[in-house]
């Protein structure tokens, strides 16, 4: 009798990553419409992680951190550009965040954006000087 029966060594284990994926994005998903703006902080960075980890255990990089830099800036030129199309230019300063449910949902998706950059960055200078 098998300890496992039905696995051979021939198959991998399962992922995590997909449950983490999903989970980002309907954290992130409810934090931005919802307007909750730590909870969108939050699943983004879950998601964009989570993307670059589910790119590294596949074999598509060999590192996580550049996606994570790559998926970051995508998320905070995205909130940059949006914020910039669609508001008037006196209304984009620090005192209005809180103010407008469009410019804060916007600020909250650009800070997850600043923060995986920064995660990404970090964590690819601490790599490179441990090697």
């Amino acid at each position: 009798m098998e300890e496992q029966p039905g696995l051979s060594d021939q198959y991998r284990t399962a992922s995590p990553w997909p449950v983490f994926v999903a989970l980002g994005l309907v954290l992130s998903e409810i934090g931005v419409f919802i307007g909750l703006f730590p909870v969108a902080v939050f699943g983004l960075i879950l998601f964009g992680g989570s993307i670059a980890g589910i790119l590294t255990e596949s074999g598509y990089v060999t590192r996580p951190w550049p996606t994570l830099v790559g998926v970051g800036a995508v998320l905070a030129a995205a909130a940059a550009g949006l914020a910039v199309a669609y508001l008037p230019m006196a209304d984009i300063t620090v005192a209005n965040v809180g103010d407008g449910p469009l410019f804060t949902r916007l600020v909250a998706v650009a800070c997850a954006g600043v923060v995986m950059v920064a995660m990404g960055g970090v964590a690819s200078v601490v790599e490179q000087t441990k090697v």
